[in-house]
């Protein structure tokens, strides 16, 4: 943020005070004032930069003395806790006896991290000022132990020295005074900057005391009211180079000489260059302030005597008495006082729209980011637990049950049966009807045309030189099986039968031989559609679930799903092999679709014989050639007046008997039976599966999960309120969140109530 400084404090010069130094506008600053005050008691300045006063300045640079002679009150001397946090004095200027108000400000834990701001009166209102030293001191020591009852420190309790919970703390005492004689006025007390620390001292309470000043002080809303000891070397003095580091062209910063009565013999003429403001410029100038000494103050001088004796030597004492007449508004604490009264207020009253408009900004920025957390943890943990399992279970049975979507469950697991069926079809025996020695001959099969209709599978695209049809469906992935092949099996496979006799175990052989190639496709699909499903649970539990507590919830209900997907899954799986096991068997009461398929082979597989080959395609060039096709006709017509229905391909049954004919009834009964059993297994494995691992998911799940999460008995709630538990890191930003967004509402309330 730009500061405000460079157009509001305009070097002064020798022109005096800024405008709303004046008496009439003292109600207007005093409700400036009052409201900065009530925004920092809501904890607020952690978020926005609220203008404010800090003094700050090395040990023993007379900070503590500036501070008294402007308050009129005097702050603890002792080492240890008034050196540990920041005081916080506000001054207003009242038509009513001086009172004094301690309260504490608690904005941070003791690990320093953020909490809700609260301010807490400690004790009642102090109308002497004598008391106001003891009633702080107590102040402080509650401030660096926080776990301890505040009320014991203000009856006096004392911590044995070095066991303070906290050896340093940003937390604050306030000091609320109003009087006739005080100025509208606010800052803060610093701890003074430490050089050095003894053997009994903390080494890091340098680094604190340095960290805190700078928490203040980079602030640009901020102005530094810099304490500088005439007795110490300039260059020496930490709190300078602080200043300058922060406000390296010195628009927000006010320069104070102290204890100008110590002054080294020669040096005076390096402290009024200071006055004048010729070296180390500021735009609101260097002032210097005379306190009483330690002898005056064990003497009991009070606060007016003190400003009386503070005039009389700037008056009566050189070289400060022979300044020009303009350069006299820069000496003593009251034309300090006024000077900061002004600057401050008008400073706030140039931030405040600016304040308005941060405050808006970081409203709506956090509650954005509250948004961006997760859901917090419901007030109902067994209702909420309940409500989301009851969301689970309904989705999850809406997409086992299909839903109509291109990429739903049921269409995608739809492919991969579709490519099951295909693997299974593939497996059909290759039989060739010819001899193994005339494979040179011929290369493939040609396809059966009464299957081109039937089998909806893809097909590849080949060059078709064969004028008996297409090529076949799938490429058939077994060996091939020649005729001879065949009737050497048959023969190899007699016992005691008669001569024109063959046993069915020669075919049962070639069946068990096909059944065994299903497993692996039948497991494939097992496999696939088990994956699909578990990649499909685990993203509906993720959907559901890894929003609640700390994800154990999430992994719980993975666990029991998938373990009772598994014995789904079993289920599936004894189910498929169990048809497997049922395959094994050649058997069959689809007998009509049978004896029609094995007649068909048969004479496909009689017409491809090389005997019967240039016989059939005669036949066919004759059914095809129009002057001839009479001829074709009327045997087909001769034969139907006989009571025989066959068509052109049927005639070849009417060939002379083949030598190898029982060959080929072999081959056309385990290719019937094939295109049967095929059938029957493409569509139960995929049942199977479908009843047992994909719809028997649903079955009982909902019993399951509340068995498993054992959220039904006299133990559900806090299992519920444990499984909302959320992140610690989670919990702690909404905590932070929260917190934030409560002090912002709590400012916006207050910047309303300002009329001006």
């Amino acid at each position: 943020m730009t500061s405000t400084f460079p157009n509001l404090l305009q070097s002064t010069g020798t022109n005096g005070g800024v405008g709303l130094a004046d008496p009439a506008t003292a109600s207007q600053r005093r409700g400036m004032l009052d409201l900065i005050n009530r925004l920092r008691n809501t904890g607020v300045q952690r978020d926005i930069d609220l203008p404010t006063i800090a003094v700050i300045g090395n040990q023993s640079a007379g900070k503590s003395s500036l501070i008294e002679s402007i308050s009129g009150i005097t702050l603890p001397r002792s080492q240890g806790t008034c050196t540990r946090c920041p005081t916080e004095c506000k001054l207003t200027q009242a038509d009513t006896p001086w009172a004094c108000v301690v309260k504490l400000h608690f904005i941070t834990d003791e690990r320093d991290s953020p909490i809700k701001a609260t301010v807490l009166t400690f004790g009642g209102a102090i109308s002497n000022k004598f008391h106001v030293e003891e009633r702080v001191r107590r102040a402080q020591r509650a401030i660096l132990n926080p776990n301890t009852d505040y009320k014991k420190f203000l009856e006096g309790y004392e911590v044995p020295s070095g066991a303070n919970e906290t050896s340093f703390s940003r937390n604050y005492v306030s000091l609320e005074i109003s009087g006739r004689e005080l100025a509208d006025l606010s800052f803060v007390d610093l701890p003074g900057l430490i050089a050095s620390v003894g053997h009994a001292g903390n080494a890091n309470d340098i680094d604190l005391v340095k960290s805190l000043v700078i928490s203040y002080i980079e602030k640009p809303s901020c102005l530094i009211l810099l304490t500088v000891a005439c007795e110490t070397d300039f260059e020496n003095q930490g709190a300078h180079h602080l200043a300058k580091q922060y406000d390296p062209n010195g628009k927000r910063t006010v320069g104070v000489l102290t204890k100008p009565d110590r002054i080294p013999l020669g040096e005076e003429e390096s402290w009024i260059r200071l006055i004048r403001n010729e070296v180390e410029h500021l735009d609101n100038n260097w002032y210097c302030v005379k306190q009483p000494s330690s002898r005056d103050i064990s003497l009991g001088i009070n606060w007016m005597e003190a400003r009386s004796m503070e005039k009389e030597f700037f008056a009566g004492e050189r070289p400060w008495s022979g300044l020009d007449s303009h350069l006299h508004q820069f000496l003593g604490t009251g034309r300090l006082t006024e000077r900061l009264s002004a600057i401050l207020a008008e400073l706030i009253a140039r931030r405040l729209p600016e304040i308005q408009d941060e405050l808006q900004t970081i409203i709506v920025q956090t509650r954005s980011d509250l948004e961006e957390l997760p859901p917090a943890p419901s007030n109902n943990p067994v209702g909420e637990i309940h409500r989301v399992l009851n969301g689970f279970v309904r989705e999850l049975s809406e997409l086992l049950k299909g839903t109509p979507d291109e990429n739903g469950l049921i269409q995608t697991m739809r492919l991969h049966s579709e490519a099951f069926k295909r693997e299974i079809y593939s497996t059909a025996p290759n039989f060739l009807p010819w001899e193994q020695k005339d494979s040179h001959r011929r290369l493939r099969l040609p396809p059966a045309k009464f299957l081109s209709n039937e089998e909806n599978i893809d097909t590849e695209d080949e060059d078709d030189d064969d004028e008996l049809g297409l090529t076949p469906p799938v490429a058939l992935r077994g060996n091939a099986i020649y005729i001879d092949e065949v009737m050497q099996r048959a023969w190899n496979g007699r016992t005691r039968e008669l001569p024109d006799y063959y046993p069915f175990v020669v075919q049962a052989d070639y069946i068990s031989t096909i059944v065994k190639k299903w497993q692996a496709p039948a497991v494939e699909l097992f496999e696939v559609v088990n994956s699909i499903i578990r990649e499909c649970v685990g993203n509906l539990v993720e959907e559901h679930f890894a929003h609640l507590g700390k994800g154990s919830v999430m992994q719980a209900v993975l666990m029991i799903v998938h373990d009772h997907l598994g014995e789904a899954a079993a289920r599936a799986k004894q189910r498929i092999d169990w048809l497997l096991q049922l395959e094994g068997t050649p058997a069959t009461l689809n007998t009509l679709h049978y004896i029609d398929y094995r007649n068909k082979f048969l004479g496909h597989y009689k017409g491809c014989r090389e005997a019967n080959h240039n016989t059939m395609s005669n036949v066919r060039r004759l059914a095809a050639d129009h002057p001839k096709v009479e001829t074709v006709n009327k045997a087909l017509s001769s034969l139907n007046e006989l009571g025989i229905s066959v068509k052109v391909d049927d005639l070849t049954r009417l060939l002379p008997a083949d030598p190898l004919e029982v060959a080929l009834g072999i081959m056309a009964s385990v290719r019937g039976y094939f295109q049967v059993a095929y059938k029957r297994f493409v569509d139960m494995v995929p049942l199977a599966i479908d009843y047992e691992m994909v719809r028997g998911l649903e079955r009982g799940l909902d019993e399951t999960l509340l068995e498993g999460l054992q959220i039904t008995g006299k133990d559900a709630y806090e299992r519920c309120v444990a499984m909302l538990q959320e992140p610690a890191a989670i919990a702690s930003k909404r905590r932070e969140l929260s917190m934030k967004m409560e002090r912002l509402r709590v400012a916006r309330t207050e910047l309303k109530l300002l009329s001006v």
